[in-house]
């Protein structure tokens, strides 16, 4: 009996050839979804950092006007609850997003909360995903800030309140004597859960 050849000699190749090119489109795919991801991932270090710093800002200043009434205990609430005025905090803000490649796109809030929102300056590039050249990540953060101080209202004339921050009681001098706690005693700041 003679060997016969079959007339399917060959139709592997281009099945292989077809499952190869599936598999390289679907690689460069995920290539582009992960620059995406990168992209993304540095517009949100960039939010959370203006937020951060803006709260700093906000922070410090509130911090300062504490020093500047701590002869007078019944300023402390205000200043502790937020209700004084703060001189524009997202400076910081500004300068944070610049440094992480991206600009501020907004930045505002209350006294004791701060949103950022930033567009990154670099794009996603150049992909096999039609369209994606030419967009920008953006992101958003918001960071808080939280007293860590109570005190009783005030009772004699020249007698400043105990400050109990966070489990340290600071007792305070009316003559000015003795350490003052920093901002960092006084407030936290951290990033709200979005």
């Amino acid at each position: 009996m003679p060997f016969r050849l079959r007339g399917d000699t060959g139709q592997a190749f281009p099945i292989y050839i077809t499952v190869v090119a599936g598999l390289l489109f679907l690689a460069l795919a995920y290539l582009a979804v992960g620059q995406a991801a990168v992209n993304r991932s540095g517009a949100q270090t960039a939010a959370d950092a203006s937020a951060l710093a803006a709260a700093q800002e906000a922070r410090h200043q509130l911090a300062a006007a504490w020093v500047d009434d701590v002869r007078d205990p019944t300023k402390w609430d205000e200043i502790f609850t937020g209700a004084v005025r703060i001189d524009n905090p997202c400076r910081r803000a500004t300068q944070l997003a610049t440094q992480n490649d991206a600009q501020l796109d907004y930045c505002g809030g209350t006294a004791l909360r701060y949103t950022a929102d930033v567009t990154t300056n670099r794009t996603v590039g150049d992909s096999v995903v039609p369209g994606t050249d030419n967009i920008k990540s953006t992101a958003s953060a918001t960071a808080v800030i939280k007293p860590l101080c109570t005190f009783d209202p005030p009772g004699a004339a020249h007698a400043l309140p105990t400050l109990d921050c966070d489990g340290t009681l600071w007792d305070l001098k009316p003559d000015g004597d003795g350490d003052l706690p920093g901002p960092e005693d006084l407030f936290d700041v951290h990033l709200a859960d979005q």
